[in-house]
């Protein structure tokens, strides 16, 4: 049989914020002016156990939260409306923590105005549980009829207001039932959200979020469940969420340019934040901040930065705002390809050619050459390299970076041509070296271009295709 239990309504008025009380038992009770320093504004000095305690601002600690129903506490003052936060003193208390469990209260009644969302009635079955197996539950959706169930491991629906009925050859039918929360029907797949609920982010009936236990990126739609982190990202994400650094990890969709936008962060201040879009069904931009957290409003993208909150893409007309400037630093834009045509075929690469707009050049180019790809370093048998090392060091790519230069990018009929020129020093054993030869030797070359936004502020600088011209390598 169910117990009615009185309950009081108080506001809550904030003091101010002193030094933190360690237990609420010997907290002072303010019931009149004279328990206010008024020079100081801060509540007058009290003894605990002998101990005079004098109360200083400290922005460190907790505040001091006073529950009272007058103006300042005074005797007989006037007061205030009595609002909506209750409190009850449950004497035998007996509370439970189910960490795979969702329980529900009464109905808010908007007709009659009737308010029963504070009741949950210990006589009735409000309770539903869902596999313990899957550890707790990180996250709760509603869609439609529906509630997404994101645990740890498994993510399901839950059917609100229906139930499903097997047959013997086990097809389900839905029926109405006055159950708020019927039966827990499980996805297909072994995945869920980790202990990363904010990595979740909706746009239409797709559903985005990380499962940081099985390394990967997915999405939940109409389809079922699809691992899109292996849509040429595999071993990057894995990578990503796999490490031990990986302290938090953020993400929305960004309504403005329809893309799941998600931030890697790790403990030691590095991060990776990146982009995947739908109509590509790729992972197409990797950004250069590091937000707290994003979110959409309408068709405008916002971040957090800071306790700050930033809106993108606003105009980038004029110099003030030019294309990438996140939280008031301007970045380059960067574009890294890889020639490997011929994969098997050792290549010199004479030069480097780009299709778009002016203002792109050549950061680096590095390309593989050492033991690891199967090249003989020994004596008498020594690799061509472009490394000033002595003959007996396998090369590194930094080395290799710092050994031939471009010439600037020149314009032809639209197009732009570069030279790659050999600018290493003379090797002992070296078949060929210095201007002697121009290129840069390898199976393949990883090429990085880059355009300055502080420079080209007001336009949009686009790069539509890169190529290259290689012959076999004569050595």
């Amino acid at each position: 049989m169910a117990a009615t239990i009185e309950i009081k309504y108080f506001n809550t008025f904030w003091l101010k914020k002193v030094e933190s009380i360690t237990s609420a038992a010997i907290a002072p009770v303010f019931n009149n002016d004279t328990a206010i320093n008024k020079s100081t504004n801060l509540p007058r000095s009290y003894t605990v156990a002998g101990t005079i305690h004098q109360p200083t601002y400290n922005s460190t600690t907790p505040d001091w939260y006073i529950e009272e129903s007058r103006i300042r506490g005074g005797y007989n003052n006037t007061n205030v409306d009595l609002g909506v936060k209750a409190y009850l003193v449950e004497e035998f208390p007996a509370a439970q923590h189910r960490f795979n469990s969702l329980i529900y209260s009464g109905i808010y009644n908007s007709r009659t105005g009737i308010n029963n969302t504070n009741q949950f009635p210990v006589g009735e079955s409000i309770t539903k549980s869902a596999d313990p197996a899957y550890v707790s539950i990180q996250k709760l959706y509603a869609e439609d009829t529906n509630l997404i169930i994101f645990q740890e491991d498994k993510v399901s629906r839950a059917l609100i207001d229906k139930d499903a009925i097997y047959s013997a050859e086990g097809n389900a039918s839905i029926t109405s039932t006055s159950l708020v929360i019927g039966q827990i029907i499980p996805y297909k797949g072994e995945y869920g959200i980790s202990k990363d609920p904010f990595s979740f982010a909706i746009y239409g009936y797709r559903k985005y979020f990380t499962d940081r236990k099985r390394n990967c990126v997915l999405r939940l739609s109409l389809d079922g469940m699809t691992e899109i982190s292996s849509y040429g990202m595999h071993d990057f994400l894995r990578d990503e969420l796999s490490a031990t650094a990986t302290n938090k990890i953020v993400a929305g969709f960004n309504e403005h340019t329809k893309d799941y936008t998600l931030s890697i962060q790790k403990s030691d201040n590095s991060y990776s934040t990146l982009a995947f879009d739908e109509q590509v069904r790729g992972w197409v931009s990797l950004y250069d901040y590091q937000p707290g957290y994003v979110s959409s409003l309408g068709s405008n993208f916002y971040s957090f930065y800071k306790g700050r909150v930033f809106k993108h893409y606003i105009d980038q007309s004029n110099q003030q705002n030019p294309y990438g400037k996140f939280y008031n630093y301007i970045y380059n834009s960067d574009v890294t390809v890889v020639f490997n045509s011929e994969p098997s075929l050792i290549k010199t690469f004479k030069t480097i050619n780009y299709e778009g707009s002016i203002g792109w050049g050549v950061v680096n180019l590095p390309s593989e050459i050492g033991t690891n790809n199967g090249m003989k370093t020994s004596s008498g048998d020594v690799a061509f390299t472009l490394s000033s090392a002595s003959t007996a060091t396998i090369p590194t790519l930094a080395g290799l970076e710092s050994n031939f230069w471009t010439n600037n990018f020149k314009e032809k009929e639209g197009k732009f041509f570069a030279n790659l020129i050999n600018n290493s020093s003379v090797i002992s054993q070296e078949i060929l070296w210095g201007k002697d030869t121009t290129g840069i030797k390898g199976y393949f070359a990883t090429v990085k271009f880059s355009v300055s936004n502080a420079t080209y502020a007001t336009t949009k600088s686009e790069l539509y295709a890169v190529s290259t011209n290689y012959v076999e390598s004569s050595y």
